[in-house]
């Protein structure tokens, strides 16, 4: 996939990951859809990446029903969307035994059903001009649970449980579907994570602090988006954890309770 001119929409660029892969793109010559909460950081992002168009759309994910409206103003901004980067999302730092259910509610509803909801009002677009890709920031949390990350790792596998169902159904459609799971990357996911009663945790954790950084990340990403490949792992040492559950899941659960994850 050749980006210029290509229509990007990236959800959670006000900041992080999202911010990269905006900058990323736009260096790429694309087209850009800037989503999230913070207008006014969307708007510092949209001048960073100038000279590429790119048109500001705050959305919150947590309100599923605004989004088929938010797809329709994309279209009839740009007139087509060529991949949606389904990147916003919130973490977590609690044990499960000290989270409200609420909270847990909170996790799923952003992190699961307003990513589907958004890439469900999109798909009829993307089929109908039998092209396109839809790309979902994932985590390695999504491959396998740690402590403190219940509900977070819980909404992460069940994106990987839909988006795996969705591809197979899409074969042959011309529209693809890449899952990329992120490790530590040096954004301020932790700072921002949801605690027991809902409060921001607030601090950096030492792992996210020591993690690979957002440009670095973006460098890696957008290869594998233009190579449409299935699935992919971008982080450090921790990215090995995949193969250890899968071929020693004993001694990967031994590791996990020693392992620090915050």
């Amino acid at each position: 996939m050749n980006f210029r001119n290509q229509v990007i929409w990236l959800t959670g660029a006000s900041s992080g990951i999202g911010e990269a892969l905006a900058k990323a793109f736009a260096h790429e010559g694309a087209r850009l859809v800037l989503s999230a909460r913070n207008e006014a950081e969307l708007r510092r992002v949209q001048q960073i990446c100038a000279p590429a168009e790119a048109l500001v759309l705050p959305l919150d994910l947590g309100d599923a029903a605004s989004l088929p409206g938010k797809v329709q103003q994309v279209l009839a901004h740009y007139g087509r969307l060529d991949v949606l980067v389904n990147n916003g999302g919130v973490s977590q730092r609690s044990l499960a035994l000290e989270t409200s259910l609420a909270v847990d509610r909170r996790l799923m509803e952003v992190n699961y059903f307003g990513t589907v909801a958004l890439s469900k009002a999109a798909l009829p677009h993307l089929l109908q001009q039998s092209a396109g890709r839809i790309v979902t920031i994932s985590s390695l949390v999504g491959k396998f649970g740690t402590p403190y990350r219940s509900a977070y790792a819980a909404s992460k596998h069940a994106l990987h449980g839909f988006f795996d169902s969705l591809r197979a159904e899409l074969h042959g459609s011309g529209v693809g579907i890449t899952i990329i799971c992120p490790g530590f990357i040096r954004t301020g996911v932790s700072i921002n994570a949801l605690t027991g009663d809902g409060r921001a945790l607030g601090t950096m954790d030492e792992a996210t602090e020591k993690g690979l950084s957002p440009e670095a990340f973006a460098r890696r990403a957008l290869p594998i988006i233009a190579r449409g490949d299935n699935e992919a792992y971008i982080g450090g040492k921790e990215t090995l954890g995949v193969y250890l559950k899968r071929f020693a899941p004993a001694i990967f659960a031994k590791l996990l309770t020693r392992t620090k994850v915050r």
